[in-house]
C-alpha cells in the first residue's frame, strides 16, 4: 500500500480508483485474505474505496538434476483451499527450483485528479 500511496502522491492523484496486482501461485497468498487486508488498511487514505484486481500467474519449476521445465508437482493432501505447488520435480522427484509464479507485483494503478480526469499508469 505504501508504494501505491507514494506513487499516487507523485502523480498528484486525488484518489486511487483501481490497483491491479499479479500474484504468483508460489506465494500462497489467498485472494480473499488479500482483499480483506487491502480494504482494512486503505480506509481513510487515497486508496479508500479503490477496487483491487488480482491476476494470478501459474507456477513453473526447473529441475537442475533431470532438466525438466514446466508445471510443478502439486501436494494434493494439503488442507488448503487450492492445490499447493511444491518444489519437487514431477519427473525425477528431486528438488527443483522455482522458475515462475513467485511474484507479487503491482501492475497498474488507475487514479483520478481533482479535475476528474482518470489515468491508468504502470506502477513502475
Amino acid at each position: 500500500m505504501e508504494s501505491v500511496s507514494e506513487f499516487a502522491v507523485r502523480q498528484r492523484a486525488s484518489r486511487v480508483i483501481e490497483v491491479r496486482l499479479t500474484i504468483g501461485e508460489f506465494t500462497h497468498i489467498e485472494q480473499d485474505q488479500l482483499r480483506f487486508c487491502f480494504e482494512s488498511i486503505t480506509s481513510g487514505t487515497l486508496l479508500d474505496g479503490a477496487k483491487l484486481e488480482i491476476d494470478t500467474s501459474d507456477a513453473a519449476v526447473r529441475c537442475p538434476h533431470c532438466g525438466y521445465a514446466g508445471p510443478p508437482k502439486y501436494w494434493e493432501g494439503a488442507l488448503a483451499v487450492a492445490l499447493v505447488p511444491t518444489l519437487q520435480c514431477p519427473e525425477c522427484g528431486k528438488a527443483a527450483e522455482p522458475a515462475e509464479g513467485h511474484e507479487c507485483a503491482i501492475k497498474t494503478v488507475k487514479f483520478a485528479r481533482d479535475d476528474d480526469s482518470d489515468f491508468e499508469e504502470p506502477a513502475a
